[in-house]
């Protein structure tokens, strides 16, 4: 408990000191994956964000599963200033997931497990007036997922035989969007 109250007065006390906006993404919501996010200033350059994605899906096609849920914390520069013109970013973050990756697209098989993610984004922000901007942006990194493989058709049991968690690392593309933001402060 007292480390939660030092957490909300140092967040606070950012906050007061800093410009912040409440992010929500554009592109994924046409989907239907919520991805929101708050990102407030921490430096004459420099802010930090954090965004939360997940996608409730059973599936697309009523075969294969598509649940996931990121948290993606991230420090970022922008070259010109702050909140105007191009920023890279650099981030670490967990996910949980039960999904068919992307080289298991023509087949039974599913993936239920957690990992993270470790990478870049790169944006532009469009400053629409003073409360409202757009961040354009794309990222990707290493993934590393630990999870147990199973059959989408009904066939008992795993199809990998791990003694405890199947490992895969990849380098991906697993992030981007247009996020529309509102100023608080």
């Amino acid at each position: 408990m007292k480390k939660a109250l030092i957490l909300f007065v140092l967040f606070l006390s950012i906050q007061s000191q800093s410009q912040t906006y409440l992010k929500f993404n554009a592109a994924t919501a046409v989907v239907l994956i919520p991805n929101i996010g708050i990102e407030t200033s921490i430096g004459e350059k420099t802010t930090f964000s954090v965004d939360v994605m997940a996608s409730f899906w059973d599936s697309f096609d009523g075969h294969n599963p598509m649940k996931f849920y990121t948290l993606t914390p991230e420090v970022r520069y922008h070259f010109k200033e702050k909140y105007n013109g191009f920023y890279v970013g650099g981030h670490i973050g967990p996910d949980i997931y039960e999904l068919q990756k992307w080289n298991y697209f023509e087949t039974n098989k599913y993936e239920h497990g957690f990992g993270y993610r470790m990478g870049v984004t790169v944006g532009y922000n469009i400053k629409l007036n003073d409360k409202f901007l757009l961040d354009i942006f794309a990222g990707g990194g290493w993934h590393q997922g630990f999870y147990h493989g199973y059959y989408n058709d009904g066939t008992p049991g795993r199809y990998e035989k791990a003694q405890n968690w199947n490992k895969s690392g990849e380098w991906l593309p697993y992030r981007g969007g247009v996020m529309l933001s509102y100023k608080l402060n």
